[in-house]
């Protein structure tokens, strides 16, 4: 999975710039009323609601956003229609790709996802057809060094982590869904640095890219996630390290 969550350590970094910010927070604000609507506007009795607040905050968004979101959502306020969709499709060098969408209308999403995917050389695919590939896992973000990380480590083991990823000064924990929170807790009783900790598809099997495949899709995904019905992309891209710091770099 080593491609995947470097990639997603790198998209932490780049939505901390102030071009990115205002396109994440409207997602983040998607994310909330949803959960809201779906569960109720109390944090404490809906866990997904819960989940999409922390992820707001670890992008340091507004309270003030986040309360008119959940009023949003139970309806106090303007009402929305979105609705949830999932679309499947094949990047460059055959790689799977799963998008999570909110949007008021299918047509124009799938139309722009379809002709973004086109453009790169990949394809929109059927329902189920790389869903198979990938699972739910709670993955949770820290700055640690070398030493820190492995004091962090046993910290998540004994809180129920399955697996880990080093990278940048940075430290992926990897766990079932229903123990991420209960690792952030123990980690955050000992002030260890989180960046994120959230629920992701994480790829099962991924996909080794040479430089050139590995900068298309790459391009692929970012172009994906700039569209503004799409919540979050997935992908079992497994890139070199090397491509991975400098596309970051560059863009």
């Amino acid at each position: 999975m080593s491609g995947h969550s470097k990639w997603s350590t790198i998209k932490h970094a780049k939505a901390a710039t102030d071009a990115r910010r205002g396109k994440l927070f409207t997602k983040l604000a998607r994310e909330i009323i949803i959960a809201a609507r779906e569960g109720g506007a109390d944090p404490d009795m809906n866990v997904r609601l819960r989940m999409a607040v922390q992820r707001a905050k670890d992008n340091n968004m507004p309270n003030d956003n986040v309360d008119r979101a959940i009023k949003r959502g139970t309806g106090d306020g303007e009402q929305d229609q979105m609705i949830e969709v999932t679309y499947e499709g094949y990047g460059p060098g055959g790689t799977a790709i799963m998008l999570e969408v909110l949007t008021d209308n299918r047509n124009r999403t799938v139309s722009d996802i379809r002709s973004t995917l086109t453009r790169a050389g990949g394809n929109l695919a059927q329902t189920g057809a790389v869903a198979w590939q990938f699972e739910q896992k709670g993955v949770l973000v820290v700055t640690a060094d070398d030493e820190e990380a492995e004091e962090l480590q046993l910290l998540a083991i004994d809180a129920g982590a399955e697996d880990f990823e080093s990278f940048d000064s940075t430290l992926q924990i990897f766990s079932p869904p229903d123990r991420l929170e209960e690792i952030r807790s123990s980690l955050s009783e000992k002030d260890a640095p989180i960046v994120s900790s959230e629920l992701s598809l994480i790829p099962t099997t991924t996909v080794a890219l040479d430089e050139k495949v590995a900068v298309q899709a790459l391009r692929l995904l970012d172009q994906l996630e700039e569209l503004d019905d799409v919540q979050r992309v997935y992908s079992n891209a497994d890139f070199p390290d090397e491509v991975l710091r400098q596309y970051s770099a560059e863009n």
